[in-house]
């Protein structure tokens, strides 16, 4: 989903620029004021360059980057999206009704669909970059689900991704909503190469002059620094094996160091609800097949959260009023019971996304 609310680009520079270099198919998110959060406009937009170039034998490869010099994207913008879910959610159902099936199809691209997730990449970011068969970060980049923040579950096909972690670091990135460093993406299987910032440009023009993208990013490619989240996988593992996330916090608690501990505390600020709903989508979607059935399983999930109290209230808190003290309902984990986080995966009266 979401980070940021910013005020879109003005009207004389459109939301997303389309533009062919030589046989390279360019997409720019264009809200850099916005840190180019998505609206269903830009995703339609984006979608049909993308079924178009598919179709277009003089397009070889496809370049996804953001305007603004300060990230990819950092999500949807959530205040819009507060104000919709007030209103019965119908506008932001609608939107994820654009936006998971352009997830899917970024993760079966016909051709090289190049990423470039410089700087900050977040909840809506991530599922148009991390499905890629070709992803890059940098050592600016600052990826993550951010959504547990506001209220809402990872969704973007975010859940396969943090379900597929090494051992249970994406249980980690997802409940506590953290930010994965360039390494840290890579070895959590969010992205696949690394490249000094510097070099962006240099790929752009290799790729624009149809070099073969394969071997245009390796020729760039610079050694990744070593993954923190990789160092402290043994408490992770540990702790996040839990099958409650009361459990979780009693094995935080319980190994004394100051990491484990940070991260209990981070848990404590969050919905109780939605952290429950996380852990159980989580662990269901080690066991979903592709990716196309897990999106199912979120969309589910997004829309039961569009009518549930926490959603508006954790937007609230972080981007309307600003005041970081969101008043969750229920309060309490134990308030939290598993026929209430069972809901969540019940498919909506409208009916379910159906990708699967």
């Amino acid at each position: 989903m979401a980070t940021t609310a910013a005020p879109a680009t003005p009207a004389t520079q459109p939301d997303v620029l389309i533009e062919r270099t030589g046989p390279l198919g360019r997409i720019t998110l264009n809200r850099p004021r916005a840190l180019n959060s998505l609206t269903r406009a830009m995703l339609v937009t984006v979608r049909a360059a993308l079924d178009a170039w598919a179709a277009d034998d003089a397009v070889t490869a496809v370049l996804l980057t953001g305007a603004g010099g300060r990230g990819l994207c950092a999500g949807a913008d959530i205040r819009a999206v507060h104000d919709d879910a007030k209103l019965g959610g119908a506008g932001t159902r609608a939107f994820f009704r654009v936006e998971y099936p352009l997830n899917e199809l970024v993760s079966r691209y016909p051709k090289p669909y190049v990423a470039l997730m410089d700087g900050i990449t977040m909840g809506g970011g991530v599922g148009l970059s991390a499905h890629a068969n070709t992803r890059i970060v940098t050592e600016r980049s600052a990826v993550a689900m951010p959504e547990t923040r506001i209220g809402l579950v990872p969704d973007v096909g975010g859940s396969r991704l943090l379900a597929l972690a090494p051992g249970e670091l994406g249980t980690h990135v997802g409940l506590t909503a953290a930010t994965m460093t360039a390494a840290d993406a890579l070895h959590c299987g969010f992205a696949d190469h690394y490249l000094p910032s510097a070099a962006l440009p240099g790929l752009t023009d290799r790729l624009a002059a149809g070099e073969d993208p394969a071997a245009a990013v390796a020729a760039l490619a610079a050694p990744a620094p070593a993954s923190e989240l990789a160092a402290q996988r043994e408490w992770i593992d540990h702790c996040y094996a839990a099958d409650s996330v009361e459990e979780v916090l009693e094995r935080l608690r319980a190994t004394g160091l100051p990491a484990a501990k940070d991260a209990a505390e981070q848990l404590l600020g969050k919905s109780p609800t939605m952290l429950k709903v996380t852990l159980a989508a989580l662990r269901r979607a080690r066991t979903l097949p592709t990716l196309a059935a897990t999106l199912d399983q979120e969309y589910r999930i997004s829309c039961a959260a569009l009518a549930h109290h926490d959603l508006v209230e954790g937007i609230r808190a972080q981007v309307v009023d600003k005041d970081r003290d969101p008043h969750w309902s229920p309060a309490a984990l134990e308030q939290v019971t598993a026929a209430d986080t069972a809901r969540f995966f019940a498919a909506p009266a409208d009916g379910d996304l159906g990708l699967a």
